[in-house]
């Protein structure tokens, strides 16, 4: 097994055709938005009167920071500094023309997506607009929807889905719209008054999409599908969090999370880490049937919605678990932002890996989802699953899974804010499934090594206080005929903090260019281990549970942790130091029964599991 498979994975080239440019056409007292769509694919057309132009303005600016958005951590590195003193040496006799020419080359060869904003998937459906982007980073995703009742004087409307060309030379112009000019919206593939005699001035785009990115982009919508717990926010609760981050920097080294703590028929917290500042909500209280503690990442690109906030008029939260994907939908009045917000980007290979094993990796399309498009494309283009369940006769896990591939395949997408699921080829052409199956060469690697017979386990676990579980595995490979053994330190919440491996890549490039497939074979035998223990309490023998309890602007925090025939028992107020009780029973069996006991008692006592999934 080679150790220099490459983690660079292709990209999907993308012809994109456009009858011009988008533009705001000021003419006296009215203004036009004229939204290219792509002439590669089926005519779509919308024309109608914006009834709240601000409103609809400060809509498309949050969509296009979303698009924009890229929060990757950038470390140190003298490989572009480098390249572009060589780059200075090379164009120092050149004029400022040329110059520029040559830096915008080796942008384009370097990082192409680095001035490149990827243009929105517009669908137009009887009863709404609706407009979806991805971030640069693959950690943003965004459907921005306008219902019918957001327009007046509706036109030609042809449903269907389509690109339209989303500049930044548009979102400069969408700043001029105001609230005294009659504003209209045209979608379509000419627009109003541009044509002539002459065929118009075709613009054409010719990008290449990474595969990681569209994968990244049906992954999120997918994930929607998943179970989650809902809450309700005030809009000033979201501003008082927003203006605490605003007003403090990230401490080096400290926790970042967004915290939720849910108490059934209790207002919901948030608590912002590492201050502990503590939020209450006012909306409504949780709803939920059982009290715990979510713990989310990618706070600070909530930060993106900034300007429509002061329209919203409230906030639904949906949180699918610890680390993972959460939704958030704002609503202000006819306009409806989702914003999803990955708990990784595409940079934290770790978390991604565990979210990968919760969706389906099948390329090949069921019958039930061919029954599903055609229901939905018979003028149908938006039904709950109940209705498709009725009408299709796919029911029960199937259609669940069914509708899952739909997402992940780019042919539907999952409507959370509504609860429907819509029509929506995301490209013209068919997905190659293959390509998106896994992120990149090491990663299918690390999967045909799981299907061999012994041939990654998981050596060791050992608990290490205030860090998290070590794992010490081997991965026996064939064709080296040799052993590997990857380490590595994963946190509570999934995080991998510390990793070491033995093989030729990690000695010499580390992590630099992504984690070895090692490190990845044994992440993802450590998740599918905890998926299948969770599912039976006689499997557990190694195991860790935090709760938490407040009181006041105290929080009192008691940590369980089960080694085979140990119950550590670690408790103390947050961020002090916590004393430590370790119990040593006769049999594995008799300190299970007490963990399981001590459990039964902190539940009783209002504490709040603070790692539940």
């Amino acid at each position: 097994m080679p150790d220099d498979i490459p983690p660079d994975q292709p990209a999907t080239p993308a012809h994109l055709s456009y009858g011009g440019s988008s533009r705001v056409a000021t003419t006296g007292d009215t203004a036009r938005v004229e939204l290219f769509g792509n002439l590669d694919r089926p005519p779509v057309a919308f024309d109608a009167t914006v009834t709240n132009p601000i409103r609809f303005r400060e809509a498309l600016s949050a969509l296009y920071a979303v698009v924009g958005s890229d929060y990757r951590y950038v470390p140190k590195d003298r490989t572009a500094y480098m390249a572009y003193l060589r780059l200075k040496r090379e164009t120092a006799a050149l004029n400022i023309w040329q110059a520029q020419q040559a830096y915008f080359g080796w942008l384009l060869r370097n990082d192409p997506l680095a001035f490149c904003i990827l243009d929105p998937v517009v669908s137009v459906h009887p009863d709404q607009v609706m407009f979806e982007v991805f971030g640069k980073d693959e950690s943003s995703y965004a459907a921005l929807a306008f219902k019918r009742s957001a327009f007046a004087e509706v036109g030609t409307t042809t449903c269907g889905t389509t690109n339209i060309d989303f500049s930044d030379a548009l979102y400069q112009s969408v700043q001029q719209m105001r609230s005294t000019r009659k504003t209209r919206l045209t979608v379509g593939s000419a627009g109003v008054g541009v044509m002539t005699e002459t065929r118009p001035e075709v613009l054409e785009k010719q990008i290449r999409i990474p595969d990681s990115w569209m994968r990244g982009l049906l992954q999120v919508q997918s994930a929607a599908t998943l179970p989650f717990d809902h809450l309700r926010l005030a809009p000033m609760d979201l501003y008082n969090a927003l203006r605490t981050l605003r007003m403090n920097g990230d401490r080096k080294g400290k926790r970042r999370g967004l915290r939720f703590e849910l108490v059934p028929a209790q207002q919901p917290r948030i608590v912002l880490e590492p201050w502990e500042t503590v939020i209450p909500a006012t909306a409504e209280p949780f709803k939920g049937k059982a009290a715990r503690v979510v713990r989310v990442w990618g706070r600070r690109r909530l930060m993106t919605i900034k300007r429509l906030l002061p329209f919203v008029e409230s906030v639904d939260v949906y949180l699918l678990g610890n680390g993972l994907p959460s939704f958030w939908v704002f609503r202000a009045g006819d306009i409806t932002l989702t914003l999803g917000l990955t708990g990784f980007t595409s940079a934290n290979w770790s978390s991604a890996l565990g979210f990968d094993l919760l969706l389906p990796r099948k390329t090949q399309t069921p019958d039930g989802l061919t029954k599903v498009v055609k229901y939905l494309a018979d003028g149908v283009w938006a039904a709950t699953r109940e209705e498709i369940a009725k009408a299709t006769g796919v029911k029960g896990s199937a259609l669940l899974e069914t509708l899952q591939l739909g997402c992940q395949q780019g042919q539907l997408m999952f409507d959370i804010a509504n609860s429907v699921y819509r029509l929506r080829p995301i490209l013209n052409e068919p997905i190659d499934l293959v390509r998106l199956q896994y992120r990149n060469q090491r990663e299918k690697v690390a999967f045909d090594l799981l299907t061999r017979r012994d041939a990654v386990k998981i050596v060791s676990e050992n608990r290490i206080a205030g860090q998290g579980l070590e794992l010490t595995g081997r991965v026996s490979v064939e064709e080296d005929k040799r052993d590997y053994r990857p380490q590595m330190v994963v946190a509570d919440e999934g995080q991998v903090r510390k990793v070491t491996c033995t093989c030729t890549l990690f000695r010499t490039q580390g992590i630099k260019s992504g984690p070895c497939v090692h490190l990845i074979a044994i992440r993802l035998a450590f998740a599918d281990k905890e998926a299948k223990r969770a599912k039976t309490d006689d499997a557990v023998v190694f195991e860790t549970r935090a709760f938490t309890k407040r009181d006041g602007d105290t929080e009192q925090t008691m940590q369980l942790s089960l080694e085979r025939q140990k119950l550590k028992v670690r408790w103390g107020q947050a961020g002090q130091p916590m004393r430590l009780q370790s119990l040593k029973f006769n049999s594995e069996a008799e300190a299970r029964k007490a963990y399981f006991e001590r459990l039964t008692e902190l539940d009783a006592k209002g504490y709040l599991d603070a790692v539940a999934e």
